[in-house]
Parts: C-alpha cells; structure tokens; sequence
C-alpha cells in the first residue's frame, strides 16, 4: 500500500516532470522528426520567426542542456590572434571580453573546467607518493586510462575489453595495419576516402611500400561523382562489389574531416566483410559527436583520437576498438610491456603474458596527466549521454543551414555559400563545410577572425563547426548576422 506522502507528492512529481518533459526539445518524439520540422513547430508554437534573433534566444532558454557550456573555458575576443588582413590595432567593433564564437571544436575542443581539478589531484599524488603513486593515490599511475574505459565503451557501442587507451591516431593507424592489413598476392588493396586527412593517406602508402607493393597500384581512392561533393554509399557499395576479392582492407573516416559526410559504417562494414575485406575505420571526426555501435555493427577495428569532440586537449592520448571476434586469433603484433595482463606486467617476465582483447595491443604505459584530462571531460559525456547531444547536434546544425539559405544565398548578395557537406541531418555530424564564392574566401575567414569567430579554413572551404557541449543557438545567429554584414 503506498505511503500517505507517495500519494501526496507523486502527483506533484509526476506535474514536474510532465513540463520538463514538454520542454525537452530533445525527446524521443521530437526525434523522429526532421530537425528543420522540428524547428518550424517551435517556431509556431511560440509565434516567433525562424529567423529572428528572439528565436535564437528562446531555443537557448528552454534548451535542457544549456548548463553545459558553463563546463567549458570558451577564449574571449581580445584573447585570439587575428588573421594577416587585419588592423589589430582596430577593434572598434568588437569587444575584447565578450566570448567568441568558437566554431572549431572538430579541429580542438575546448577545455573542460573540471581538469584542472583532476590535474591538480595527479601531482598531488605525484608530490606526496612519488613512485608508490602507480598503485596508491586518488587515480593510481598503473591504471590511469582505467577511468576513461566505460565512457569509451558506451561512446563506441563495444563490449567488454574492445577498447584500449593508447598512443595518439596515426600511431594507432600503423599500430591496426601492422596487425589487420595482411597482404597476399590476389589480395594487397587498400580502399579509403578521397581528401582523407593526409596522415591516414601517409600511413595507407608507406604500409603498402612496407609490404613490398606499389601504391599506384594498391591504393584505391574513392571520390564523389563528377559535379557532386560527398561520395555516394551506392558507389561505395559498388565498387566493392566489383574489386571485392583484390581488397584487402577497407579503411574509411566515420565522419569525413574536410565534407563533414558521415558514412554508413555499419552498411560498408558489412558489404565489405562479404567480399572478404577487413574493415576499419578512423573514428577522429565520429567519437563524441555521433553515436556509434562498433560491437553490433561488426567493426573490425577502429582508431580514435581524443582532441576534438572529447575536449582532452592537443596531442592527447588516442585509442582503438578492436571487436571481440578476433580475440583468439593471432595476429602480427609490436609488442611492448604494457601489453601484458596486469597482473602479471610488473613480475617483468621475459615472455609476453599478453592482455585480453585491445589491451593486448598496447606497447607502453599511457600518460598520467593525458589521462586525467581525458578522464575529466569523458565525466561530462556520461552525465549528459550521446543520444542528447546528437539531438540537439542535429538542430544547430540544421539552425544554421536554414539560416544561411534564408538570408546568405539572395540574389541580391555577392556572397554566396555552397554546402559541400550532406544536407541529409543522418549523413552528417556537427559541421557544415561551405564552399564560399563570389568574394575573397580568405579575407572573409579573417574579418570572421577579427568579428570574434573561430573557424577553419581549407582553400577555399570554410569549416563550421557547432558544437552541442558548448555552442548556442544564439552563437549560430550571430555567425549568420555577422556574414551578413562583413563587407569584402
């Protein structure tokens, strides 16, 4: 029988939670729903215009993860450097202390206040334990990458010992190819992404000279249709089928670093693995801003930096998936101490006592202070969930392509913008690549600079980047006000 205070408070619980689940913009309903849908109903609801500055501010006050951004140093204006083109003696119409608008969390995320905390704890332990700090202390040396573990696991979708911390990305390339790309005369091919992050096509090229084979020949580049920017999965698929039995590894970005597009994995993976291609794929760009299911999806392996949707800082350390199907079969290995099982990894034996599943691949023992950080922003992933931040993901970016639509490419403006990046919401993380003509792409990157924006620039191509953590509504209609009024 429930309690007299059960019967007095439950309904005013249940009339609490019933409106903040109204305003959750981010709900399941709301997530069946096109983004742009979704915004129009809003829009209706509260009689504001899609356009209008008022509406940027409302989406922030009712936005349920608004208090994330107080989790993060956002650079102010006078703290940024501004580009080659500027007075920067003139600041006439910007202010020095006003938060910038930082668009390029997919280059360098920003950093988590709670580090500092976590630092501060590692030496700490480092000044009053010295050596006895790998087993004692607030967050013992020996098992420093420990607390990052279940947040990676749920951030991948992997199981139970397919995730490891180590090394940095283009360590962790070679480190898989060494084991996974396994050459032979009828099978030598390597398949991946046209304008892949260079280091990825470094690391494909000089694996295939180290296997003693030609890369004009072995390397199989993938590129969109004639006139079409981002690559078609259709095509992927294809191609596949076609020179399937001479590929030997399929290694693609989850999320590509110059489009934005992101890939099909677990439709590739598959189609891959059925022409007997072992599939891979760097996660740089797709951890933290999409949620991913490696395990279900059968991945066979994938690779990961922390720096850019997961806030560790530059250089942090990196990781790999390794999927639970090739946990008892041999592999070729570069082996290293911190590769042995932990217990048995100090007795200094002199054969390897190799560690289950990912952990077996790892050669030396991970940074404390790299992993105290990524420890510290990997908190805030738990405490808010993935699914969350790629709602409302999909919104700002969606937020910002409205606009830009609606009150950049007029006909009555010289500016014009093409979206090199899917407009498909499913197709895409949290960017938007914009390819700028009928001005100076560069100049218009450095009076964004010197207005307060931080983007990226490639050529031609302009990289925006909102980010669920810590950007706002209001940040994309600023941008998009600010493009309206910059005259080159």
């Amino acid at each position: 029988m429930p309690s007299l205070w059960a019967e007095v408070i439950s309904p005013k619980i249940k009339t609490l939670l019933g409106k903040k689940m109204d305003n959750d913009i981010y709900n399941k309903q709301n997530q069946q729903l096109h983004p742009q849908d979704i915004l129009k109903n809003q829009a209706e609801k509260w009689q504001i215009s899609l356009t209008s500055e008022q509406f940027a501010r409302k989406l922030d006050e009712t936005d349920p993860l608004q208090h994330t951004r107080n989790e993060f140093y956002v650079p102010k204006i006078g703290t940024l450097p501004h580009g080659e083109f500027i007075d920067a003696a003139d600041k006439s119409h910007t202010d020095p202390d006003k938060d910038c608008i930082y668009f390029c969390g997919h280059s360098l995320g920003l950093q988590p206040k709670r580090v500092r905390k976590s630092i501060d704890n590692w030496l700490k332990d480092w000044a009053e334990l010295g050596v006895r700090g790998h087993v004692h202390g607030t967050n013992p040396f020996a098992k420093c990458d420990y607390p990052c573990i279940p947040a990676l696991k749920t951030l991948l979708g992997a199981k139970d010992n397919e995730v490891a911390v180590m090394n940095q990305l283009s360590s962790n390339i070679h480190f898989m190819m060494i084991s996974f790309y396994r050459p032979t005369k009828e099978r030598f091919k390597i398949l991946y992404e046209d304008r892949a992050f260079p280091s990825d096509g470094y690391a494909i090229h000089s694996q295939i000279r180290f296997h003693g084979y030609d890369p004009t020949e072995a390397a199989v580049l993938l590129k969109p249709r004639e006139n079409e920017t981002y690559i078609r999965t259709e095509d992927i698929l294809e191609l596949l089928k076609e020179q399937g039995q001479s590929i030997a590894l399929v290694l693609l970005s989850g999320i590509q670093f110059y489009t934005g597009q992101f890939f099909d994995i677990k439709t590739i993976t598959h189609a891959a693995q059925q022409k007997g291609c072992v599939a891979g794929w760097d996660l740089a760009h797709a951890v933290g801003n999409v949620p991913l299911e490696l395990h279900d999806w059968n991945v066979d392996f994938a690779v990961f930096c922390s720096y850019k949707y997961l806030n560790s800082g530059a250089g942090c350390v990196g990781g790999i998936f390794v999927h639970s199907n090739h946990f008892d079969k041999q592999y070729p290995h570069l082996d290293g101490w911190w590769g042995n099982r932990y217990e048995t990894r100090f007795e200094m034996r002199p054969e390897m006592d190799r560690d289950t599943g990912a952990g077996g691949f790892r050669v030396s023992n991970p940074s404390i202070h790299q992993c105290a950080v990524f420890a510290a922003s990997l908190e805030i992933f738990e405490e808010v969930g993935i699914d969350k931040l790629r709602a409302k993901s999909k919104l700002l970016t969606q937020y910002l392509q409205y606009l830009i639509e609606n009150e950049i490419n007029q006909s009555s403006n010289n500016l014009k913008i093409q979206f090199i990046t899917p407009s498909d919401p499913e197709q895409r993380g949290a960017q938007l690549s914009m390819r700028i003509s009928g001005v100076d792409g560069k100049k218009l990157f450095n009076e964004l600079e010197r207005s307060g924006v931080c983007s990226d620039l490639r050529a031609d191509v302009i990289r925006i980047a909102p980010i669920p953590l810590y950007n706002t509504f209001t940040d994309v209609y600023q941008f998009v006000s600010l493009l309206k009024t910059i005259k080159i």
